[in-house]
């Protein structure tokens, strides 16, 4: 109980503990989580290593190494995760946004612009299916100033999470955000009944793990995660089919089709597109580590 714990000792000690749980980055979880307890960014925890933590302090950081031994994400545990340059609140109801997913957003950002014009002269209307924490559509709202957006989650609890973020990165003006299945509310309103296409874009991460590999999935993902935002169906393609048969009717003339997707599937997405009749031509964007990470489809 008297012993001495300075920020050095017990990173040192947690990088260790983790290493023999089987933790992934034990040293990077170790950081991030005693950065959290402490209220400091990671450099402080270098600059400063030989200072003594105090009782409370390692109470706290026990508590998450506890948490983090059980497989929670350490999202989960600090309640946040960075994105896009971007701080967005996370909870057990949504997705952790991924870094490869950045590449969905680039590739929206650049497009988007170019439809927009010279300074965003023509303000675009976009729309994110299964939006999770909001990750995708507020990141593009935040760069994209006179960009608006729908949204979609079947998760009303998602969908409360991303309103908060949306408030948070001073966006929730130019986004509305609806509760159901894939392009469904989106379809039944007044503009889209009268046969109306209104969307420059409609973007989605969705579900794309084949069921048959979801207890294949690391424990963090598995058992952690919400199943509703992973599992794609037989061969992870359910909701891609969905989306390319549905997105067509409120996609603008010109508009596009981006969604990110698993790897190996790229190439049978964008086929799928092509196949249905209603888009011309698509592109395949690789992500940081060289794999076909999204597809972009566009109407005729």
């Amino acid at each position: 109980m008297n012993e001495i714990w300075t920020i050095g000792r017990i990173l040192k000690w947690t990088e260790n503990f983790f290493k023999e749980k089987g933790i992934e980055s034990p040293r990077l979880d170790a950081e991030v989580l005693l950065g959290h307890v402490l209220k400091k960014e990671r450099i402080y925890l270098y600059v400063h290593f030989d200072e003594p933590l105090q009782p409370q302090e390692l109470a706290d950081y026990r508590e998450a190494i506890k948490q983090r031994i059980r497989r929670v994400p350490v999202a989960y545990i600090i309640g946040k995760r960075e994105f896009m340059g971007l701080t967005f609140h996370v909870t057990e109801d949504t997705l952790v946004p991924r870094p490869d997913t950045e590449i969905l957003v680039q590739a929206a950002i650049e497009r988007l612009k170019k439809m927009s014009g010279a300074e965003e002269a023509h303000p675009v209307h976009f729309a994110d299916i299964g939006t999770g924490t909001g990750a995708i559509c507020l990141s593009v709202l935040h760069y994209l100033p006179q960009a608006t957006a729908d949204t979609v989650d079947i998760s009303e609890a998602a969908r409360k999470v991303a309103e908060e973020n949306a408030e948070a990165l001073d966006v929730k003006g130019r986004v509305t955000f609806y509760t159901g299945d894939l392009l469904a509310p989106l379809a039944s309103q007044d503009g889209a009944a009268s046969g109306k296409a209104r969307y420059d874009a409609i973007l989605s991460n969705p579900p794309y793990i084949p069921d048959a590999d979801i207890e294949g999935l690391a424990p963090e993902v598995r058992c952690k995660e919400p199943r509703t935002a992973l599992a794609g169906g037989a061969d992870g393609l359910d909701f891609y089919r969905r989306l390319v048969a549905d997105s067509p009717a409120l996609l603008k003339d010109d508009g596009f089709l981006a969604v990110e997707v698993g790897i190996h599937q790229a190439q049978a997405v964008a086929k799928m597109a092509v196949e249905s009749g209603s888009f011309v031509r698509t592109e395949i964007i690789k992500d940081y580590g060289g794999i076909e990470r999204v597809v972009v489809a566009w109407k005729k």
